[in-house]
């Protein structure tokens, strides 16, 4: 099963982190509760782009601090989940699309994501990108999970991952001339401070 099938299939069986149950979503805060939206500094006068959306469970946190959000998502049902849990929120731009092929036409004060560099093989290739669309004097914080398993086993369907680790990250974000500022642990995830 590929990434795109997973997700969709998720929000076919109705599995949307944004209505969870308070004791689920305090368990995902463990990867980007308060203390990750903190890191990114967000104002109101800053653009900021999500990498991995998702059904919009941390846009609604950090859309309404911010100037103008872009989300970006590889799901076609994911994002039209998004669309509903965001609608309230004037400032938003919603794309469908590969990140590492999605030709962007801006760049942004804060780029951030959560659990999504398990999906991405090609990493440095990733945060590369991420260099190139990072204003000057930008930010990005990324929450990467402590857990190496290569599957996502959910039964009767399997999804292979790149797990991360945070050696890696660090030489990836030096070769991108980028430089990691700060790392926090949680229980299950480290977060890392990018600065340009």
């Amino acid at each position: 099963m590929n990434v795109i099938e997973h997700y969709d299939k998720l929000i076919e069986e109705n599995n949307d982190p944004v209505h969870d149950p308070k004791p689920l979503k305090d368990y995902m805060n463990q990867w980007d509760g308060q203390e990750f939206v903190d890191k990114m500094k967000l104002t109101d006068k800053k653009s900021v782009l999500e990498i991995g959306v998702g059904t919009g469970r941390i846009a609604l946190k950090t859309a309404p601090l911010c100037k103008c959000f872009c989300g970006i998502d590889i799901s076609p049902k994911t994002i039209e989940r998004a669309r509903d849990n965001l609608s309230k929120h004037q400032n938003i731009k919603l794309i469908c699309d590969d990140f590492l092929t999605h030709n962007f036409d801006t760049c942004f004060d804060v780029i951030y994501s959560s659990l999504t560099f398990m999906h991405i093989k090609e990493k440095q290739a990733c945060i590369n990108k991420i260099a190139s669309l990072l204003n000057c004097g930008g930010c990005f914080v990324l929450s990467i999970d402590k857990n190496q398993e290569k599957y996502i086993d959910m039964g009767e369907r399997k999804l292979e991952i790149y797990p991360d680790n945070v050696a890696d990250i660090k030489n990836y974000v030096l070769n991108a001339g980028l430089k990691t500022v700060e790392i926090t642990q949680t229980e299950f995830a480290y977060i890392l401070v990018v600065l340009q």
